[in-house]
């Protein structure tokens, strides 16, 4: 495994796990619904999967970036989901969602076991957060796209993400 990092605050902070690459079998996850339910990536099965991971709801960049996937959700259709995933507890997930009027995107807490985050290479691990990445999934479980943004406080190409998941519905 190659050293990986990000910056997160102005610092560098090395990422666990693997990157995961374009024509890759995503792997599968455990995370948590906001009702405490688990979550795996086959409950999502057949359905074009955007999987944007954030460090936290609770700031400026996440915060706009979950919205505007929650916007552009309602365009996508049925065939596709749009997964936002965070150490965010699930309680306060929901209080957020409940907050920001966000009805179409499923927030899924990574909080237990950071199953996602060590899958996806997407753990920042001594703060336990995620890294701000987006990946498209197909019906197929390949993965169609991938952006590891290289500070957290960046924010994605949208259009490239919703383009390639507009192309695997």
């Amino acid at each position: 495994m190659a050293d990986r990092t990000v910056l997160f605050g102005g610092n560098p902070v090395p990422l666990a796990g693997n990157a995961v690459q374009v024509g890759q079998k995503a792997p599968d996850f455990t995370a948590v619904d906001v009702n405490m339910q688990e979550r795996h990536l086959s409950d999502y099965a057949g359905k074009v999967k955007i999987i944007a991971s954030v460090p936290s709801l609770d700031t400026p960049v996440c915060d706009a970036e979950t919205r505007r996937f929650n916007e552009e959700a309602a365009q996508l259709g049925e065939n596709v989901v749009v997964l936002t995933i965070s150490m965010d507890l699930p309680f306060a997930q929901k209080r957020w969602c409940g907050a920001a009027g966000v009805d179409r995107v499923v927030t899924l807490s990574d909080y237990r076991t950071a199953s996602f985050g060590e899958a996806y290479g997407t753990l920042m691990q001594p703060v336990r957060l995620e890294t701000r990445a987006v990946f498209v999934v197909d019906k197929q479980d390949q993965i169609t796209y991938v952006e590891y943004l290289p500070d957290v406080a960046q924010h994605p190409n949208y259009e490239a993400a919703l383009a390639a998941a507009r192309e695997a519905r």
